[in-house]
């Protein structure tokens, strides 16, 4: 009679995945790198092609590393929340509370860019990735609310900012509409914006 395997018994585990090349490592990583800014500059639609080629590489070893347009979507847009928390500890590290989060919001800037080009795929990634959302929301406000309460408790912007009012505010950016100029205004929109924190302020 052949023994039945038990409901105890343990499935042996999955091999972890082989760690790419130092080579591979950077192809991947600089393909990531131009993408976000040809996403931000030209929308998801920019050239696979063209990213290979500034990327350095051939358009075959795109496909290697993301075999899918939306693959390379979601990496790129995971790489852009992961940048800006960890923006966030640096700025807050290096820099006065005031000073690091002007700085931080400026970042959210290009975060913004990237997002906008990412849009039409970040909408389809919604409805059938529920782990790219779930794993990156709230970092991105979560980032923001240590800024903001760090520099309301120094004294330099006033003491009753609350760190939700920021985030919607910056969130007019998002919607404001895409000309030429939208980089530039949306950096004076930052300076005008930390001007009304700090009013006020006791530092």
């Amino acid at each position: 009679m052949t023994e039945q395997p038990s409901a105890t018994d343990e499935k042996p585990e999955a091999p972890a995945p082989r760690p790419l090349r130092v080579d591979a490592q950077r192809n991947r990583d600089k393909l990531v790198e131009v993408a976000a800014q040809a996403f931000a500059a030209d929308g998801v639609d920019a050239s696979l092609e063209e990213i290979a080629k500034r990327a350095g590489v051939g358009i075959g070893t795109l496909y290697r590393h993301f075999p899918t347009r939306e693959h390379l979507v979601e990496v790129v847009y995971r790489r852009e929340v992961e940048g800006l928390c960890h923006a966030a500890e640096e700025l807050a590290r290096d820099h006065p509370a005031d000073a690091a989060l002007e700085l931080w919001m400026q970042r959210f800037v290009d975060y913004i860019a990237t997002k906008r080009g990412l849009a039409t795929s970040l909408r389809l990634l919604l409805t059938t990735n529920s782990t790219l959302f779930s794993d990156t929301s709230g970092r991105v406000s979560g980032a923001m609310r240590g800024l903001v309460e760090a520099a309301a408790a120094s004294g330099k912007i006033r003491a009753d900012v609350d760190a939700s009012d920021v985030m919607h505010a910056l969130g007019g950016i998002y919607s404001a509409p895409n000309t030429p100029d939208w980089r530039e205004r949306s950096g004076r929109l930052v300076k005008l914006l930390m001007d009304g924190l700090r009013f006020g302020a006791r530092g």
